[in-house]
């Protein structure tokens, strides 16, 4: 192409103003970039907002506010109390931090469920709770006379009378364990907080962890926009009294932190990789070119290259997100290959034409043309991706193909100019690679058997693309060590807090009955929660047993609302406990071995000797949540009747719109959790509800879109690669040759990946396009040297060119799969096998066919 060697050669006649005003043009350009580009760690804009599933998606957060954008806080605690007491402090303390955090809030803490919570339960199993209560009665009356150990202490007392008249003490098995168990605790000298909750209510409502939803301030101006917010949650919660004590733990998770960590992810490390990265690839550079006047100039090329880059993503795109800002490595592994061929085609042209000013032209018109072509076909893969939805490979896409032309421009203006100046020494010898020789030799003679053997492998290739999976959970592309994502796994196996849930709006009550009854038929759905839920229908049956258990329960309820008549001593309580002891032993012989009624009696005897601060410190742990359970079960047997227009405001915005809609929630089974199972769910779900939406609903409509992206985006690269083929080699026989290595690269990808049992996900799927335009870049510089009547293809300046260059370019992707990151480590991984694939496809595959059709035409 003359007009590149006029180029090379106009940058060479004038060098120093060539480099002067590329380097002032980068300068400019990371000035503005710094300036202006910004970083969007949002990941639900990598698709666009024209999407069905998008829109959906935004209407839905615009529709609850409340559960978009959140740090959630996960109290577990030793006791169901301490969980809550702590929940609702951390709640407060968040609150009151207007720095830090727009609002929070803790949803298990509303006065609802305390008191109308047992009108929620099914009718069945309210009879069941409030008989264990009333049975309970007299021990319940004891209590709430004398809430204290030696309260407690008479109640075994009584237990141990009844057991005498022949009671049945198996349905309180259970309970009498757990209070053994803290008696042997504080008889040990470790008092611990007893479970009210447990004893007297069941633990009803109780999940083993509690919630607040934390809105917190984001600093849209730095790579963790909620890095300030989550640091002041860590230090508020490290504040609360039990987490202190190590009796409460505080864990966190949600969209927020989520995005924050996987950013701080894919920037760990990054430094260092890219020194190590760098280092590796000036190795490579000394391998390949032999020479620091080579090596320096190619390595300034490259960074001007990233540079200009940059400023074009901060002019034309304006916002990097997490899959475009990969775009950097990429880059330079794949423009690395333009100065290594341009440089290494100068060092075989100056073995014969040793003037560098002769040289440098003469390897523009050898190379130039090729280095194009490559240019060319590698931003056409990228680009193909610009028009599909997916618009965090969109801009990726466009970014790189960009920095591709803008490499090549690089490549034949700013690096001549630079090799004119730093003078590099002609050759001596010939340029090639060890054992290139026998190589051309052995593919020449078993070229036949060389291409039956890659057509059994094409096959197992084929097959492999058919049958790999498509994983389409976004959180096995995140590290899985991080808080949030260890956080997050432990609430995955219980169905109320599984974050893969679907949801549908339905037009009232009674609609929204009927689809949950639908929804909770299916085999895929665990359970199903509505706005109907909170108003449900039996609560007539269920207020008339409330009612009764309340008349059977006044007196004891009565009591439980007087301050005690007495506060019992040490002395006191220790008398309590040797009149429990003695009243257990004396129906032993009436108790199984096993009973725990023994076990207590046990712990008494040792209690008897304890010291006063001892039994006072047993005294209030077993008394702490005492008052507050006996006020709780007096408040929930006053439930009153629950109507759409008296629930609570911050339960009704959660499951209703002012419109009248009524918000249905299904949660999958344990077996719809994998990506087949998920899919099978999601399918189920809208094949009842065709507008439901939800993270179950989006995350495979993701995965749909980032298919369909893909699809659309080879089969645009491969028209254009063709074309471009086609629009340069004006033959049809050449432009398949391209294609055909092309594709065995992609089966063999396709096969490497399922032998390393490595899943396709929206991270490493970008390696398609890069597959392409690594895969043309070196098969087009073998084809080429065929057409000029090359008839040594290994053993060849390009071969030379293209190992070392698939060794830098290795050494980038190297890098990803090196990232903390786990979908950029799998695309680093990808990429890399995608690069063996190509290496063996350009040095076995393609010289065999060539070689091959010599023959052909040579007959």
């Amino acid at each position: 192409m003359r007009w590149i060697t006029k180029i090379v050669g106009a940058a060479r006649a004038a060098p120093w103003r060539v480099v002067v005003l590329s380097l002032a043009l980068g300068l400019l350009s990371i000035g503005y970039s710094a300036r202006h580009l910004k970083i969007d760690t949002d990941t639900n804009d990598l698709f666009a907002k024209t999407l069905p599933w998008r829109q959906a998606q935004i209407e839905e957060s615009r529709d609850f506010p409340q559960f978009d954008r959140l740090i959630v806080a996960v109290i577990r605690g030793a006791t169901p109390e301490e969980t809550n007491e702590s929940a609702a402090a951390l709640n407060t303390a968040i609150a009151a931090d207007k720095t830090d955090f727009i609002d929070s809030h803790n949803p298990a803490a509303a006065p609802f469920y305390t008191q109308e919570g047992l009108l929620l339960l099914p009718q069945a199993k309210l009879a069941n709770l409030l008989t264990s209560i009333v049975a309970a009665q007299p021990f319940l009356g004891q209590l709430a006379a004398d809430p204290s150990a030696r309260g407690l202490f008479t109640g075994l007392g009584l237990i141990a009378q009844g057991v005498q008249a022949g009671a049945n003490l198996t349905p309180y098995a259970q309970a009498l364990g757990v209070i053994a168990q803290n008696l042997q605790n504080a008889a040990n000298g470790h008092p611990e907080p007893l479970s009210w909750q447990g004893l007297i209510g069941g633990n009803l409502g109780a999940s083993g962890a509690d919630f607040v939803l934390i809105h917190p301030v984001l600093n849209n101006g730095t790579l963790q926009p909620g890095g300030a917010a989550t640091a002041a949650l860590r230090r508020i919660a490290a504040s609360l009294p039990d987490v202190r004590a190590g009796r409460v733990r505080v864990d966190y998770t949600g969209q927020i932190p989520l995005s924050d960590e996987q950013f701080a992810s894919l920037t760990q490390g990054l430094v260092a990789g890219s020194l190590v990265s760098l280092a590796l690839i000036t190795l490579w550079l000394f391998l390949a070119l032999r020479s620091w006047r080579l090596i320096l100039p190619i390595l300034a090329t490259l960074i001007l290259g990233l540079a200009l880059t940059i400023g074009f993503a901060a002019v034309f795109i304006g916002v990097m997100n997490l899959i475009s800002v990969a775009f950097a490595i990429l880059f330079i592994g794949l423009a690395v290959d333009f100065g290594i061929q341009f440089c290494v085609r100068l060092r075989d042209v100056r073995h014969a034409t040793p003037i560098l000013a002769a040289a440098i032209p003469e390897t523009a018109r050898q190379a130039g043309g090729q280095i194009a072509l490559a240019a060319t076909a590698t931003a056409s893969g990228f680009l193909a991706f610009a028009p599909t939805p997916f618009i965090g490979v969109a801009e990726l896409g466009i970014i790189a193909g960009a920095g591709m032309f803008i490499a090549f421009f690089c490549t034949i203006i700013f690096l001549p100019a630079l090799l004119t100046l730093f003078q590099p020494k002609a050759e001596s010898v010939p340029i090639g690679l060890p054992f290139a020789e026998a190589g051309d030799n052995f593919l020449r003679r078993h070229r036949a058997a060389v291409l039956a053997a890659f057509a059994l492998v094409a096959l197992a290739g084929a097959y492999s693309a058919i049958t790999i999976g498509f994983d389409a959970n976004p959180l096995d592309t995140k590290d899985p060590h991080t808080e949030s994502m260890v956080t997050l796994k432990t609430l995955l196996a219980n169905p109320a807090t599984n974050p893969f849930y679907a949801d549908a709006l339905a037009p009232g009550l009674a609609p929204a009955k009927a689809l949950a009854a639908k929804l909770a038929a299916l085999p895929q759905v665990a359970a199903v929660l509505s706005g109907a839920t909170f108003v449900p229908d039996d609560q007539a049956p269920k207020l008339a047993m409330l009612a009764q258990a309340q008349t059977i329960l006044a007196p004891t309820l009565l009591a439980a609302q007087s301050p005690p008549s007495s506060i019992p001593t040490a002395a006191d309580i220790r008398a309590s406990i040797a009149k429990a002891h003695d009243q257990i032993m004396a129906v032993a012989p009436h108790l199984p071995p096993s009973s725990p009624l023994l076990a207590i009696a046990g712990t008494l005897a040792r209690l008897q000797t304890a010291s006063d601060t001892q039994i006072m410190a047993m005294n209030n742990a077993i008394t702490r949540f005492l008052p507050a359970e006996l006020n709780r079960l007096s408040l929930s047997l006053n439930a009153q009747p629950i109507t759409r227009q008296n629930l609570p405001p911050d339960i009704a915005r959660d499951w209703f719109l002012p419109n009248g809609e009524v918000r249905v929630e299904a949660f999958p089974s344990a077996a719809a959790q994998t990506t087949a199972g998920l899919r099978q769910f999601s399918r189920a779900v809208r094949a009842i509800a065709p507008n439901a939406g939800g993270p179950a609903i989006s995350t495979m409509a993701t995965a749909g879109t980032i298919i369909a992206s893909f699809q659309e985006a080879a089969t645009l690269a491969i028209i254009a690669i063709t074309a471009i083929l086609l629009l340069v080699f004006r033959n049809l026989r050449d432009s398949a040759l391209v294609l055909a290595t092309l594709a065995l690269s992609g089966l063999m990808t396709a096969l490497f990946a399922r032998l390393y049992g490595l899943s396709i996900n929206y991270a490493n799927i970008i390696a398609l396009p890069l597959l392409l335009g690594v895969g043309v870049s070196f098969n087009v510089y073998f084809v080429m040297n065929f057409r000029a009547g090359m008839k040594r293809f290994l053993n060849s300046a390009t071969a030379h060119a293209v190992l070392f260059s698939a060794l830098t370019t290795g050494t980038a992707f190297g890098t990803l799969a090196a990232s903390a990151d786990r979908g950029t480590a799998s695309m680093g991984v990808l990429l890399l096998l995608s690069l063996l694939a190509v290496l063996i496809a350009t040095f076995l595959f393609l010289p065999a066919m060539l070689y091959l059709l010599a023959d052909v035409i040579e007959d």
